[in-house]
This record gives structure tokens, C-alpha cells and sequence, in this order.
């Protein structure tokens, strides 16, 4: 895939991304980003085996606390299979090398008939990037502008895939997930099964990093 860092300057897949306008998707470029085959079937796979168990401890709620999501289950979790420490390290180069990302990821489990509304994602608990893996189901991500809502950006999440939001596609713009029966990318139909994320983020500025967990020591 073109670029291969993660940086700024990195450059989404073409074919995973349409835009209201070319301007648009110039002044997001390297902002909002999509790259499909991040995380290989059996990475997947492996990932889906670690966090299964944290997330069948929660039963699926219909409400979110800030409205945003219905038909979903959530969990903190910090990943220490090898797949995913082999993901923290690669989706790392995503956030600025003082804002690194959180040792836990935030799972997401999100029902064939879930959505998540449309959001901004809160700067007391977020920092300044969000990188997300998307396993089992494809879904469409739609970023609104808060000022001017004809300006939109879509980004197709095939299983496997990696969106990355920093800066202006951060603050200036709602994402959402799009439900069953909007699930369109252009003319193409995107049927939504179960979806598990693995969100990343980082700290908002000025709070002190927390401290990695540590290992247990070996018995």
C-alpha cells in the first residue's frame, strides 16, 4: 500500500475512500485514513480469541451513556497476546512520538443491527488521534463537517482494515458508523454483520501518560 508509515504524510488506500468534493479529501489527506489488510485473517483471528473473553463478561446494551451507540458491548483491554503487542507497536507510528497511544485498547463489539451515531470524541478522555482496527464485519465510516454538513468523507472498513483520525478529521468533523440499512458506499451495498473493534487513542494533553501495566512475575 502506498506510504508505508502512518504518519501525516501517509496516504489512504484510493478505493476505501469517497468525499463530497476533491477539496476536501486534499485538506483531510493524510488526516483521515483508511488502509485495508492491516491485520492478516489469522492476526485477526488471534486478536478475536484475546478479547472475546473480556467482552462475554458484558451483556449488550441498547443506550450508550452519551447516546451515541446502541446495540453494543465494550471493554478496556490491554493487550498481551502476541498479536497484540505485535499491533500496539505497528499502529504506534499512527500517534505523535510524545503521544504515544494507551497500552489498553478499547474493544468495541458492535451487533449486525448496532450503530454508532454521530460523534466527536470527547477531549477529557481522548487525545489528538484515534486509530481503529476493524474485524469480522465491513462497515462505512461517515465524517460530517460540524461547520459546513454538506462536507462529508466516507471510508470503507473491510475486516482486517485501519482508520486512523487526527486533526482537523479529530475535532472538526462527527464520525459515525453507519447502520444496516444505510450501509452504502457509493452505489455499494455494505451489509453489517457483528463488528469488533480495537480502538487506540492517546491522552489528552496536559495528563500525565499512565504508567504501562506491569507483568506479573513469573511463577
Amino acid at each position: 500500500s502506498p506510504g508505508g508509515g502512518l504518519g501525516p504524510e501517509a496516504e489512504a488506500d484510493p478505493a476505501l475512500l469517497r468525499a463530497s468534493s476533491p477539496e476536501l479529501a486534499r485538506r483531510l489527506r493524510g488526516l483521515a485514513l483508511v488502509r485495508g489488510g492491516f491485520v492478516s485473517e489469522g492476526e485477526a483471528a488471534e486478536l478475536l480469541r484475546e478479547v472475546e473473553p473480556g467482552l462475554g463478561r458484558g451483556r449488550y446494551q441498547s443506550d450508550h451513556w452519551d447516546r451515541a451507540i446502541t446495540g453494543y458491548r465494550e471493554t478496556e483491554r490491554g493487550l498481551r497476546g502476541s498479536a497484540g503487542r505485535a499491533l500496539l507497536l505497528r499502529v504506534t507510528s499512527a500517534f505523535p512520538p510524545r503521544r504515544p497511544p494507551r497500552p489498553s485498547a478499547h474493544v468495541l463489539d458492535l451487533l449486525p443491527g448496532g450503530r454508532v451515531g454521530p460523534h466527536v470524541d470527547s477531549v477529557k478522555f481522548c487525545g489528538c488521534t484515534i486509530a481503529g482496527v476493524s474485524l469480522l464485519s465491513p462497515s462505512v465510516l461517515r465524517l460530517r463537517s460540524l461547520r459546513e454538513p454538506q462536507d462529508w468523507l466516507e471510508l470503507l472498513l473491510e475486516p482486517g482494515s485501519l482508520y486512523i483520525l487526527r486533526g482537523a478529521a479529530r475535532y472538526e468533523f462527527t464520525h459515525e458508523i453507519l447502520p444496516d440499512e444505510e450501509s452504502f458506499f457509493g452505489e455499494l451495498r455494505v451489509p453489517r454483520g457483528r463488528r469488533v473493534a480495537l480502538i487506540f487513542r492517546n491522552d489528552p494533553p496536559g495528563e500525565n501518560p499512565p504508567k504501562p501495566p506491569r507483568d506479573p512475575p513469573s511463577p
